[in-house]
């Protein structure tokens, strides 16, 4: 970026000497200094994906489809049929709808996961799938 250690502390907003040692891969410099150096860089990840959306639908063949937002962009995501029989059907007591509904929050962060790690379908939306699904995040 041609930028000097000063014109990166300024406008990291930390000291000349923390540039230097953040370069030198020094042990003691912050996290909250070594974030604000990387930020300027370039280097950080401000993606995030909250569920603020309530409404789902159900496809018998298809599974569960719901929505994240990330910023300003919306994103799809869907839990596959055979993942909620497999993983949160409470040993076939629960349908799918009342599995997607009971277990939501531990669905949204696996498509959260999945999201922050790029693993998305060619469309970009996130889908999960049963084998995806490690039996810790179950309801098993």
């Amino acid at each position: 970026m041609k930028l000097t250690q000063r014109d990166l502390a300024a406008l990291a907003k930390v000291s000349t000497p923390t540039v230097s040692r953040f370069e030198q891969a020094a042990k003691d410099v912050q996290l909250s200094s070594a974030l604000a150096i990387l930020d300027v860089l370039g280097m950080t990840d401000k993606r995030t994906l909250t569920f603020a959306d309530k409404e789902y639908s159900y496809d018998m063949g298809a599974g569960v489809t719901f929505w994240g937002q990330d910023g300003d962009q919306r994103v799809r995501c869907r839990i596959a049929r055979e993942a909620l029989d497999d993983h949160f059907s409470d040993d076939d007591k629960l349908r799918p709808p009342k599995a997607f509904e009971k277990y939501r929050t531990t669905i949204e962060a696996l498509a959260r996961r999945k999201y922050l790690r790029g693993q998305l379908e060619p469309d970009k939306s996130v889908l999960i799938r049963t084998h995806e699904i490690s039996p810790t995040a179950s309801s098993r």
